[in-house]
Parts: C-alpha cells; sequence; structure tokens
C-alpha cells in the first residue's frame, strides 16, 4: 500500500512512531506537512491526516480516499474543531472509545509505544516516582507538587523524548493523572504505554470501570489505579516498601504492551480497516 501522511514532522509525536511503524510492515510512505497538503501530487492508495493539535489546515478535496487518526479528543476546543472536519473524511480512527462511537466508519484506535525508543530494562533506582510532561491544570498541578514535597528523589518535569526511556527505567514507579475537558471521558495516553515499555509499575488515575480492562490492564495486576488522592499516596508507600509486588505488576504490564500495544500494532490494525473499508486491492 502506498500511503502519503500528513503531520507535524517534529521529532517524538504520534505522526513519527507510526510513519516508522509503517514502514516496518512494508508500505511506501510518504510525509506532508498539513499545511503543506496541496504539494501531494497525488498517486497514492490512501491519504492519511495524523491529529498534531492543529485544525487550520485541512487535506484539499481531490486528496481521496482520506483517512483522519484522530488523538485531541480530550481537549474541549480541539474536540469542536475535530467535530467540524471528521466529515470529510472516508474513514475515522480514534484514541477514545467514547469518540468513535459518534460516527460512522469510526474505529477505536488507541496510542502505543515505539519498543525501540521506549522500551528498555530496568536499571538501579534512581527515583521513588517518575512523571514526565507538564504540570497542567488543576488538579494535576497540586498532584505533582504534593509528590515533590513529599518524594523529593523523583524526576517529575519536561524531559526530551530521547531522555524518556532511561528516566522511567531508573524509577521505582511511573505516576500518571489525565483529565479530560471535552465531554469524552475515557482519554488513555501515551504516557500509560510510556512507563509500562520501560518496565515499570504504571500508577494511574482510575476513569470508566472498564477503560483500561479493554486493552487488558487489569487494576493490580498489570497496573495499579488510584481513585483519589489519600488512594494514590497510600498505594505509593505500599508498592514503593513492596518491590517484589511492585514489579511483577510492572513485568505483567510490560508483556501485555508488548504484545498488544505498539505502534506497530496499531498501523496493522489500520491497514487492515482501510483494505476491508475502502476494498484496496
Amino acid at each position: 500500500m502506498k500511503l502519503a501522511l500528513f503531520y507535524d514532522s517534529s521529532p517524538g509525536t504520534v505522526g513519527e512512531y507510526l510513519r516508522r511503524a509503517f514502514i516496518s510492515l512494508g508500505h511506501t510512505v510518504e510525509h506532508f506537512q498539513t499545511s503543506q497538503a496541496a504539494q501531494c501530487a497525488g498517486g497514492c492508495d490512501v491519504y492519511l491526516r495524523i491529529d498534531h493539535g492543529d485544525y487550520t489546515y485541512d487535506l484539499p478535496d481531490r486528496l481521496r480516499p482520506r483517512a483522519f487518526y484522530i488523538v485531541d479528543t480530550l481537549l474541549r476546543n480541539s474536540w469542536r474543531s475535530i467535530q467540524r472536519q471528521a466529515s470529510r473524511y472516508d474513514i475515522l480512527f480514534f484514541v477514545q472509545r467514547s469518540a468513535a462511537e459518534q460516527f460512522r466508519r469510526a474505529f477505536w484506535t488507541p496510542l502505543g509505544c515505539d519498543m525501540e525508543i521506549h522500551g528498555m530494562e530496568p536499571q538501579v533506582p534512581e527515583y521513588d516516582v517518575a512523571f514526565i510532561g507538564n504540570d497542567g491544570g488543576v488538579p494535576r498541578k497540586f498532584y505533582l507538587q504534593e509528590l515533590r514535597e513529599r518524594y523529593p528523589r523523583s524526576f517529575l518535569g519536561k524531559a526530551p523524548y530521547t531522555d524518556m526511556a532511561q528516566i522511567y527505567s531508573r524509577a521505582r514507579i511511573g505516576f500518571h493523572y489525565i483529565e479530560c475537558t471535552s465531554p469524552l471521558k475515557d482519554m488513555i495516553s501515551m504516557r500509560v504505554y510510556e512507563v509500562l515499555a520501560a518496565k515499570r509499575l504504571l500508577l494511574a488515575n482510575a476513569l470508566g470501570p472498564k477503560d483500561y480492562e479493554l486493552l487488558g490492564f487489569r487494576d493490580r495486576q498489570e497496573i495499579v489505579l488510584y481513585h483519589d488522592p489519600q488512594e494514590l499516596f497510600k498505594l505509593l508507600e505500599y508498592y514503593l516498601a513492596h518491590s517484589d509486588e511492585r514489579e511483577h505488576i510492572a513485568a505483567a504490564g510490560h508483556a501485555c504492551v508488548v504484545q498488544r500495544h505498539t505502534y506497530r500494532h496499531r498501523a496493522e490494525q489500520m491497514s487492515e480497516i482501510l483494505h476491508k473499508e475502502l476494498r484496496l486491492p
């Protein structure tokens, strides 16, 4: 299959991970910035736009059939823009299950990880807790501030994507908190897969009753979920003190990611859907 991909080409983005995955499957791939889509001469089997949070530009109508891999449905303003543009596409892939349920010819295709970039064997622990990202809004910044005060031997902040695996692999626990400002509440972000790719225990805020389970992540078996600040810090204390349980859960979560949740898995799923729905040769 010959694919034209449209996305912001910054390194460490979903678009770059998917480009690598499609190439690894033997597909021919051309890349364009979305703002330069008009420069695409055509001649491809599918024109796939990959969401990078900018909805100023769209693909010209002459590029068909076209698909859209939609990521930023957790943000209220982005969700509005996505809803306006989604009807222009033949196939939609959503990282959120609840978003895919609202459109025709839409498929749930979660985020993932690239094991060549995110995968690493655990190192000698240097940090109690690791979180890579910005402080965000309320309440995440309050969680992070409390973590800094309680666990000063932690890494809580921004880092280049190339350092991510090293940082998580040197931590005992990977912390995760995400909150959606759009009406959709089941967002499972890349951080989930990135922590598990480094074979570290993921401590994440609970979403719906089955959101993680549908991906094969069960509470206290592949990951650990908390529901409020009190439970978060209780669980942190417990798993910092019980290394055997912590490492057992981390290994199970890592195995689930390797078996089901790499970007190669996502590219395989998308390729199968595109061939079937568009009746490609």
